[in-house]
């Protein structure tokens, strides 16, 4: 039997597209899980620096993430280690802002971004702060790091340790100011972000110093005394509602680095950008950072919760003991919705058996939106009640018996 090749050559074009159709379909699909992955990770598209990461600061909580744990030049964003130690010697109780910090000639031969402080001059610590973390000044950071640990390679361990102790696992310094090229001077936005979690949660007064504008120091030298104008690298100060620093950074080798803090409505993030092309890119995606987690983030805090009440003990020295709550609860939201009415279920025994001990937990206050559990919070004992002893229980015995028997006498006079 002869096919008619016309027929034959439609039926082959019929049978292949059948087949398109079917891997078309197949295409359509696989085209669709990878436009739903760019919407998943769409919100790269928000900067256009190569590494950025946005932090709220209360929690922790990372709200974006981009390029966050790639090794990059810090550039003067190293400057936040060093005003975390400046702080941290403060809280030790080895340096007042009062104190006198001399000018070594390494500290006035350092170049970059200085306030042209002259050997042998002398300012206070809070003036050298201001130095520091207004106008960049990398000579005041030295000056300061010689102050505090003799010399800055003894200050630049203590960063590493300080790092270390934090976590940051991918940053490692090398000067105290970032004014160095070498290739083993590194952090990630993730660590930039945590270290600078640490400087404002812990010293929250920086940002008293960072959000300065401009400010007038005074130069006392053999040659006499002149102002100098510290202005702030950071124009997101005055472009960005509730922007109150933090330390912006660039050198040609790490381009243009910020690490923004600003805060609304009780909630503060972090907003740091990494490897920006130029100034105005750098603001920009940290301003369109801040937009983002403010426009996703709500914060309940329990700032008045209940009174606790004390809880009876059974065969203890003491009938009743007394509770604390562990911490205050705090919740963020970040699906962009604000919380409705959050109800409080307190989970704790109406009894219990000595002893017990202080510290050791008693119940939980735990927190609901409707029917999701928020979370809760840990209620503690607040006091130690040992287990009575048979002496114990001697002495409340005679104390009855003598509490009883002066009734009676006195009953006995009286009548």
């Amino acid at each position: 039997m002869v096919l008619d090749r016309s027929k034959w050559k439609r039926g082959l074009a019929l049978f292949l597209i059948t087949i398109m159709m079917v891997c078309g379909n197949g295409g359509v699909i696989a085209s669709g899980e990878e436009n739903e992955e760019k919407i998943s990770t769409g919100e790269d598209v928000l900067i256009q620096a190569p590494a950025g990461i946005l932090m709220e600061a209360g929690t922790g909580t990372m709200l974006y993430e981009k390029g966050d744990e790639e090794k990059r030049s810090p550039a003067s964003i190293t400057k936040i280690m060093t005003l975390l130690l400046i702080f941290d010697s403060m809280s030790e109780g080895n340096l007042k802002l009062t104190d006198t910090v001399t000018t070594s000639a390494y500290a006035k031969s350092m170049g970059g971004s200085q306030v042209f402080l002259e050997e042998g001059e002398t300012q206070d610590v809070e003036t050298m702060i201001k130095c520091i973390v207004i106008a960049s000044g990398n000579d005041a950071s030295v000056a300061m790091a010689e102050h505090i640990a003799g010399s800055e390679q003894e200050f630049v361990k203590r960063m590493n340790q300080r790092a270390e102790q934090l976590g940051m696992k991918n940053t490692h310094f090398e000067d105290c100011c970032g004014l160095t090229d070498s290739d083993n001077h590194y952090t990630t936005a993730k660590d930039v972000a945590i270290m600078s979690r640490e400087l404002i949660t812990r010293y929250p007064q920086i940002l008293d110093y960072s959000s300065i504008w401009m400010e007038n120091i005074l130069h006392v030298t053999r040659q006499g005394s002149k102002e100098f104008t510290l202005t702030n690298t950071n124009k997101l100060l005055r472009s960005y509602e509730g922007c109150k620093g933090l330390k912006t950074g660039s050198t040609s080798k790490a381009k243009y680095c910020v690490s923004a803090v600003a805060e609304k409505n009780g909630i503060t993030l972090i907003a740091v950008i990494m490897g920006a092309p130029d100034y105005k890119v750098r603001f920009k995606d940290g301003a369109a950072l801040l937009n983002y987690g403010f426009s996703k983030c709500s914060l309940y805090i329990d700032e008045q919760p209940p009174k606790l009440s004390d809880i009876k003990v059974k065969k203890g020295e003491k009938d009743q003991v007394s509770l604390v709550y562990e911490n205050t609860f705090t919740w963020l939201g970040t699906e962009g919705k604000s919380i409705g009415e959050v109800k409080r279920k307190l989970i704790v025994p109406e009894q219990v058996k000595a002893p017990v001990r202080k510290g050791e937990k008693a119940g939980e206050m735990e927190y609901y939106d409707g029917d999701r559990k928020l979370g809760s919070v840990q209620i503690l004992y607040n006091e130690t009640v040992p287990a009575s002893s048979w002496m114990y229980c001697l002495k409340k015995l005679g104390k009855r018996l003598a509490f009883h028997m002066g009734q009676q006498l006195t009953s006995e006079q009286t009548g």
